[in-house]
């Protein structure tokens, strides 16, 4: 067997080299993130829940279900910009936001990762996220590569109710694996 030189994901080109992405969101202005966060927390502006300077919200592309973003409310690009007390914030809700994932939908694994810079493949590179993706043992397949699709078995609406009532619900411990 060869190894592989190059693995393409040629379905990535188009989103990380549109340079109208903000439009292709409908947003108005030069940060489609930061206009979101006028509308709040809602399942219409996808954002779940907010902390005093972070937010938490679906990706609007998501890879699999239970796909969200994790973002500082203040319009920075670079993980140094983050003040210390904006990184506490913005790092205690990644890590609450992996334990809810978990609880939410029992995966086998996540990744937790940052795209920094249009080079390293972010698509919106002006405004620092982080995105959780939930994965199971053999969720992969050639539909994304092929077909240039991606099979959700749940809507965007149901991710959102389904992260918001775990997030939400009294039983909720951050602490807890």
């Amino acid at each position: 067997m060869v190894p592989l030189d190059r693995l393409s994901a040629a379905w990535r080109e188009q989103y990380v080299q549109d340079a109208t992405l903000s439009e292709r969101l409908g947003s108005s202005s030069e940060c489609v993130f930061c206009d979101l966060l006028t509308d709040g927390v809602s399942e219409s502006s996808g954002i779940i829940t907010m902390t005093t300077f972070s937010f938490l919200i679906l990706n609007a592309f998501p890879y699999g279900s239970g796909h969200v973003l994790v973002l500082p409310r203040r319009h920075i690009q670079s993980l140094e910009e983050l003040t210390d007390e904006e990184a506490v914030d913005f790092f205690a809700l990644l890590r609450r936001s992996v334990v809810v994932l978990k609880k939410t939908y029992g995966p086998d694994g996540l990744n937790v990762g940052f795209n920094l810079g249009r080079a390293a493949g972010a698509g919106i590179p002006q405004h620092l996220h982080g995105h959780i993706l939930p994965r199971w043992n053999g969720d992969t397949n050639f539909m994304t590569t092929l077909g240039e699709t991606r099979i959700l078995p749940e809507s965007l609406t149901s991710t959102w109710s389904k992260i918001s009532v775990v997030l939400n619900g009294p039983d909720f411990d951050s602490g807890a694996n």
